[in-house]
């Protein structure tokens, strides 16, 4: 059985995991690709990597999510950023430290990480 200070400190960290789904019209969206396509090509560390990051940056307007079949499997894993009143942004062929720095770049700093993005592959 755990204290009750621990289970609050858990309780704490699901909550503030939760506030990053939660949509509202100011916030940045930062979607993952999680379909099979998604997960086989190594989505999940990729999102581990955005969660950590908006997390330990404590970024309040940022809210992280998972879709499906994004639609270009060949491309996986797929993210997405979407910037109120800005057209999406989509990053392609992922990895956790590609991740790292579309946050640190874009979703912070307001810089496109063009070398990684759907028109960049193509």
């Amino acid at each position: 059985m755990k204290s009750i200070a621990e289970l609050q400190a858990i309780r704490d960290k699901m909550q503030k995991s939760m506030n990053m789904r939660r949509d509202s019209d100011d916030s940045i969206r930062v979607v993952v690709g999680m379909a099979t396509c998604g997960i086989a090509a190594g989505a999940r560390p990729v999102l581990a990597a955005i969660v950590d990051e908006v997390g330990r940056r404590n970024l309040q307007n940022v809210k992280v999510t998972q879709t499906g079949c994004i639609g270009v499997c060949r491309l996986e894993p797929i993210v997405e950023v979407f910037e109120p009143g800005k057209e999406k942004v989509t990053y392609v062929k992922m990895t956790p430290e590609k991740a790292q720095r579309i946050i640190s770049e874009h979703v912070v700093n307001g810089r496109v990480v063009t070398e990684y993005t759907i028109g960049a592959a193509e």
